[in-house]
């Protein structure tokens, strides 16, 4: 591992650390429990990861099996994350009562469609079929950020906290799209790409961090109509 992976690697595993404190130890855990499990598993799944990649190697069997299951379970935990921030958008209107059964539907009609694409496969038929379903959750994750992006600026969201939170969630989607769509257009960049990858996780966590530590549980955002006449006053 070179010198700016290793810094990555080293940031990115206390941010963790501490985000998972910071929302166990906050008034309001029961809000922040999806992001806390998904910032402790990947605390635990780095460390692991170190040790399989130096025992067997980038290319090993071993590896590429400990990678993509681990993967799979980072983005099903992504997408719980971003279903319950879809919770706490709608909790004050009647479509916050049926946003957990459509997740669960929603999980299940992906792994179905998952199994139907790698289904004829031969060889490690369940190694394909994790490698499938991550992306596959992956493209409905993206999909449901814009559409909960959408939904704070539809309902005028005001809680700070929240919208920051989304918003960092919003970012972080956006720029894994890129990363996995330059590639395709400019072959050459995808060893730069590769490098990137930590990086966005690093700078998602970074935000969260900086959310719970200076955004108050409490603060509110001023709606745009307050501020457009606060500024017409001056």
């Amino acid at each position: 591992m070179h010198l700016f992976g290793s810094v990555i690697w080293v940031v990115s595993f206390l941010l963790e650390v501490y985000v998972v404190l910071k929302c166990t130890l906050t008034r309001s855990s029961a809000k922040y429990l999806s992001i806390g499990f998904f910032a402790g598993a990947v605390a635990l799944r780095d460390p692991l990861q170190f040790f399989v990649l130096s025992r067997y190697g980038v290319g090993s069997h071993q590896y590429l099996v400990f990678y993509f299951y681990t993967d799979a379970l980072l983005t099903v935990l992504m997408y719980l994350t971003i279903m319950h921030l879809f919770q706490q958008v709608f909790e004050r209107t009647h479509i916050g009562a049926y946003v957990r059964r459509a997740a669960v539907i929603l999980l299940g009609l992906t792994a179905l469609f998952s199994y139907f694409v790698v289904r004829g496969s031969a060889g490690y038929w369940s190694s394909r079929f994790v490698w499938e379903f991550s992306q596959d959750l992956y493209f409905v994750g993206l999909v449901l950020t814009y559409l909960l992006w959408a939904a704070v600026f539809r309902l005028r969201e005001t809680r700070a906290r929240l919208v920051q939170l989304v918003l960092a969630v919003g970012i972080y989607f956006s720029g894994m799209a890129a990363l996995y769509a330059v590639p395709n257009m400019f072959p050459a960049a995808k060893l730069v790409c590769g490098d990137l990858y930590p990086v966005l996780s690093m700078l998602l966590l970074a935000s969260w961090a900086y959310t719970f530590t200076w955004v108050p549980e409490g603060a509110r955002l001023a709606p745009a109509h307050l501020v457009r006449e606060a500024t017409a006053e001056r």
